[in-house]
């Protein structure tokens, strides 16, 4: 975006924040990013140092031990993340979905019990939804929670979990009335440390998102208090679900516009230097009318994901608009990071190189949060 640009939601406080943030990104982060990538995880205590500056659950209320911020809060944290090219660290589910369902439909005794070490980065969040057999269609799904006594039995599997390798408590979409349908899905918390039975299987190996453990994870028999039922009733789970979802996607918007800044920004930079035929490959007219459309889809798609932040901010996103914001970035991003990476030519091919990086990790932004043809569906049932 051009410099004289400024989101609308950005206040004083957030320009603060986000300043506070980058140097806290390259100072403790970027010296670890090649690392963590080849590891296939972030380090575990990176976890601690996020919750130390305040970088974790910021729009958690303070009571809890959060930062008593807004969504505001999370977008600039989640830009920052992009901007600093760290995209295994998993905060925007644990602090921008995990802490808000326990914020949102938890019982007092949870919200205390969980989010103040959610806040430290002492318990790391995950959310399992997707199985081997259901991916977007979250009415399939299988895993199951049988109530025993006072205690719920968990059978089930998930897979493609976000933090999945070092989450210590996942919030598990199950069916607690099979017969149901989507009246019969909850939600139920396992704390992994406290239970039998819960297997975490592979940390999956990915095209992209290197550093982000995403894994296979099993329930066998896990037995749970009936008390991580989230919420007070059963059946609720599906309905939970809906009402998180308009934030959850426009987390991914944001993501994706900060990665089409970024593409252009370092193609800016690299076709200003490099030559070819005697001259700046800035200077061929190809190149300045490719990146002209990149600059107006990547602004479009800033001013669009900005007006639902303002909107959602308000209480005022509905889940349409969500779908729109998260299907037509995510889109974009993916097309204006390839054609921005034709321009390194072979260079562009490296890993080295920050494009090549940015176009690995563009490819799953159109699949998560809800694959843009299921984006479609929605937007289109309203027509």
């Amino acid at each position: 975006m051009d410099a004289q640009y400024k989101s609308p939601w950005l206040n004083e406080e957030l320009q603060i924040l986000q300043s506070a943030v980058a140097k806290f990104y390259e100072k403790e982060f970027q010296p670890h990013v090649e690392r963590w990538d080849d590891q296939g995880c972030v380090d575990r205590d990176a976890w601690l140092k996020a919750g130390e500056a305040g970088i974790l659950c910021a729009s958690i209320k303070e009571e809890y031990g959060g930062g008593g911020g807004n969504f505001g809060h999370e977008m600039v944290i989640a830009e920052e993340q992009g901007r600093a090219g760290i995209s295994g660290f998993g905060n925007s589910v644990h602090s921008g979905i995990v802490a808000h369902y326990i914020q949102s439909y938890g019982t007092e005794e949870q919200k205390k019990k969980w989010l103040p070490k959610m806040a430290t980065g002492e318990i790391v969040g995950a959310i399992a939804m997707t199985e081997p057999g259901t991916g977007s269609d979250l009415q399939g799904v299988k895993t199951t929670a049988k109530k025993s006594g006072n205690q719920y039995v968990v059978n089930g599997q998930k897979t493609f979990i976000t933090n999945g390798q070092q989450a210590n408590l996942v919030c598990v979409v199950a069916k607690t009335d099979p017969s149901a349908g989507a009246k019969g899905t909850s939600l139920i918390m396992v704390e992994t440390d406290e239970v039998e039975g819960f297997r975490r299987g592979r940390n999956l190996k990915k095209m992209g998102q290197k550093a982000q453990d995403t894994s296979e994870l099993f329930f066998d028999e896990v037995k749970v208090p009936t008390s991580n039922l989230l919420g007070t009733e059963e059946g609720k789970g599906f309905i939970q679900l809906m009402q998180q979802l308009p934030q959850e996607r426009l987390i991914i918007a944001v993501q994706a516009c900060v990665a089409m800044e970024m593409a252009l920004k370092y193609t800016a930079d690299y076709v200003k230097e490099r030559t070819a035929f005697g001259q700046r490959i800035l200077d061929f007219q190809n190149t300045q009318f490719k990146l002209a459309e990149c600059k107006t889809e990547a602004t479009i798609a800033r001013v669009f994901t900005d007006d639902c932040a303002v909107k959602l901010l308000d209480g005022k996103l509905d889940p349409t608009t969500a779908a729109m914001a998260k299907w037509w970035t995510t889109q974009k991003q993916n097309e204006i990071v390839d054609t921005c990476l034709q321009f390194f030519g072979g260079y562009g091919y490296m890993m080295e190189y920050p494009i090549a990086k940015l176009y690995t990790d563009a490819r799953i932004q159109k699949i998560y949060g809800g694959t843009n043809e299921i984006m479609k569906m929605l937007i289109a049932r309203t027509l």
